[in-house]
């Protein structure tokens, strides 16, 4: 197997045609097949099914393109660097929870990029089993998962069993945040019993390593409440609980800019004791950049500020 036979297979998943892509490829159909073939018998895999409809990917044939194109992607770009003359592109990627200390930390941290060179980051807020997926498979450096401290043996024996390095960022307690218009911010001394009339906002996704979906609702949702509105992305929740005051979400603190900007407030319930962690990991072998150290440097510098007071 070589770079040709990655950029063979990437052409044909991308046209759907083999005859197209031999035409583009400027090479002999039969030719184009044979590599193909010998790939796949090379590998171990099928990747394209033929029909009489034409080519389609297999699973494994799709799992095999998502190395094959990241693979060409890298080998373009040490040409770029060494054979073309480019300038070294500064490069960051990271998975994260929806957090606004790590949001914080990520503005920051973007004020530190060098404008003298080209530069590509890419910073995504999604679930612990995304970042899971987006570290391991796709092209993510490092990722931050976040899981209830219950769960923590869950976890443990997943790092070890994927081989990822693991590093504690942070322990917390979650605060309940509400509109300052909300009922909740008027009212003293609440218990869970008392958000039962109320709607929660929460993350459309929660997860648990070797848990049903079911379960890990269960551990993670109040019994109380029994109205809830489920969305995935952060500014869109925080606009709702801004103007729909009878709402309310459980989240790691928010800086006080924020909770200005969108008129929230937290408010205590006595009742409350679930710890959470938030957690850095990578592939074991992985040599953190300097842009890494940076983002990570930032990250505890915010949690130091909104969350460790």
């Amino acid at each position: 197997m070589n770079i040709l036979h990655l950029k063979y297979a990437t052409e044909i998943a991308k046209t759907k045609s083999i005859s197209k892509a031999a035409e583009n490829l400027y090479m002999g159909q039969p030719n184009l097949s044979r590599a193909i073939k010998e790939l796949e018998e090379h590998i171990g895999i099928t990747i394209f099914k033929r029909t009489s409809k034409g080519i389609t990917v297999t699973d494994d044939g799709e799992e095999f393109l998502r190395y094959a194109r990241r693979i060409i992607a890298q080998v373009e770009q040490v040409e770029d660097i060494y054979i073309n003359g480019k300038r070294k592109v500064q490069q960051f990627s990271a998975s994260v929870p929806r957090a606004s200390y790590i949001a914080e930390a990520f503005t920051e941290f973007s004020k530190s990029i060098s404008t003298s060179s080209p530069a590509e980051l890419f910073y995504k807020e999604t679930n612990s089993n995304k970042t899971l997926i987006n570290v391991l498979h796709e092209d993510y450096n490092i990722g931050i998962v976040r899981y209830k401290s219950t769960f923590d043996e869950h976890y443990k024996i997943m790092f070890r069993d994927k081989k990822l390095v693991s590093e504690t960022i942070t322990e917390f307690s979650y605060v309940l945040v509400t509109s300052e218009n909300s009922p909740l911010a008027r009212m003293d001394n609440i218990t869970s019993d008392d958000l039962a009339e109320f709607i929660e906002i929460c993350h459309a996704d929660p997860y648990v390593p070797s848990m049903p979906l079911i379960d890990v609702k269960k551990a993670e949702l109040s019994e109380a409440v029994d109205k809830r509105i489920y969305l995935f992305e952060r500014a869109s929740q925080m606009e709702v609980l801004s103007r729909v005051p009878n709402t309310f979400m459980w989240v790691s603190s928010i800086p006080e800019e924020t909770m200005k900007k969108y008129g929230l407030v937290e408010v205590k319930l006595f009742d409350d004791d679930k710890v959470y962690k938030d957690v850095l990991i990578y592939k074991n072998g992985y040599k953190l950049s300097e842009l890494d150290n940076r983002f990570i440097a930032e990250v505890k510098k915010s949690k130091e500020k909104y969350i460790d007071v």
